[in-house]
Parts: C-alpha cells; structure tokens; sequence
C-alpha cells in the first residue's frame, strides 16, 4: 500500500505544479503571440507569421540574459527583427503585442512615417517580408516582466513599406 501512495501524491503533486505554471503562462504560449500578431497582420492583407522554435531559442536566451541583469530595456542587435516590452503586474505576451499594435495610431501609410509618437513596433510587428516569428517572456528581479519578440526576416528597412 505504502508504494501505492507515493506515486499518487507525486502525481497530485506534479498535477498542481503543472496547474500553477499554466495560469502563469495564460495570454503567453507560443500560440497566443503567433495569434495576437496574425490578427493585426490580417488587418492590413499581410501573410500570417508562423512560430519558429530556433527564433524563440534566441529569443529566450535574450531574455534570459536580460533577466539575469536587471531586465534593462537593450535590444540584442542579433540577426532578427525584435520588438521588446517590459511591464508589471501580469504583463502577458498577448499584452504585449497589443502594446506594440497600438502604436498603429502614429503610422501613416501614406507618408510612410511615424506621426505624432513611435511606431516602429508596430511596423515589426506587420511587416510584410517577415515570416517567423519567436517570443520569451521572463519575471524580472524587480518584479516586472520582460517580453521579446523576434521576427525572420527582419524588417524596419528605411525608405521600405511595411506592406
């Protein structure tokens, strides 16, 4: 009988783990940024990005990196596009990416040009050429959390249209 329960409480056990970890991943998961990016990218007729796991590798060693030095907002100058965010309280990445989309107030298509504020971000985010996409969200030591997204091809190239 006595090995009989060790397993079950293990198993309870790695249940609520389990159970715990989920809740922090909630609006953060692979699909919730491929899905908050494709409904922006939609919007403007441009090809939905696809989760690429060696994008989000780098992606999560960036931010690993930035975690373990205070989460300073520096982008890793790599070979991806990259749009990053820090927040407190439960930043998710679906937050996130809605952060960056907002920024779609300030570009005008017309012009090419941000107008009125940033919106670079939002430009990454739709950029037409850019096909992978691979995020990280990690808890900062001063308790906020840091997002990088980053995207294959990269876009952002002056005088080009995001799409």
């Amino acid at each position: 009988m006595a090995s009989f329960v060790k397993p079950s409480l293990a198993i309870t056990c790695l249940t609520f783990l389990l159970a715990i970890a989920e809740t922090s991943l909630a609006q953060s998961t692979h699909q919730d940024f491929v899905d908050a990016h494709n409904a922006a990218r939609s919007q403007v007729g441009v090809a939905p990005l696809a989760w690429n796991y060696t994008v989000a590798a780098y992606a999560q060693r960036y931010a690993n990196k930035r975690a373990a030095s205070g989460c300073k907002m520096e982008h890793s100058m790599g070979p991806y596009g990259e749009n990053l965010a820090e927040g407190y309280g439960e930043l998710s990445g679906q937050d996130a990416v809605k952060m960056w989309v907002a920024e779609r107030a300030n570009y005008n298509h017309g012009s090419n040009a941000c107008v009125g504020g940033e919106c670079l971000h939002y430009t990454q985010v739709v950029w037409r050429s850019s096909i992978h996409l691979g995020c990280a969200r990690v808890k900062c030591s001063n308790g906020w959390w840091f997002v990088t997204c980053n995207y294959d091809p990269p876009g952002n190239y002056e005088g080009e249209r995001p799409y």
